[in-house]
């Protein structure tokens, strides 16, 4: 597996990283501070990237569980960075314990899941879903 793994990312926190932004409609009001879906997805990057040299051509991995808690806000222009460390597989899952920090110190941590899957049997299975619309959807 990964001995000794670790994957970060950072960013620069901007408009399209605030809560305020997910808003769809005038009533939907959130704040103006990182939102919990983007310190996720800096999470996933720092995972995946933790796992470049498993991957073959043609392969990538694909976040498959997130368990994390977001504990504290982070400000328009701060920087906040990911790291993903790998602890264990779970059958074919790799599992990483991820923490989240900004200039304060910690703004989540939790548990994040990755799987290795073929790109192009992925994009086909997406592809065929929308093909494929259920008869009766509940």
């Amino acid at each position: 597996a990964l001995p000794e793994a670790l994957g970060t990312a950072e960013l620069t926190v901007s408009e399209r990283h605030l809560a305020a932004s997910l808003a769809l409609q005038d009533k939907d009001d959130f704040p103006p501070v990182m939102a919990t879906v983007a310190m996720i997805g800096l999470m996933e990057v720092a995972g995946a990237r933790a796992m470049h040299k498993l991957l073959q051509p043609g392969e990538l991995s694909v976040g498959v569980t997130v368990d994390v808690n977001h504990t504290a806000p982070t400000s328009l222009g701060d920087t906040a960075r990911a790291e993903a460390r790998f602890t264990e597989m779970d059958g074919k899952l790799y599992v990483f314990e991820v923490v989240a920090t900004d200039s304060g110190g910690i703004i989540g941590q939790g548990i994040h899941k990755r799987a290795i899957v073929n790109k192009e049997r992925l994009v086909a299975n997406a592809a065929k879903r929308r093909e494929t619309k259920p008869a009766n959807p509940k």
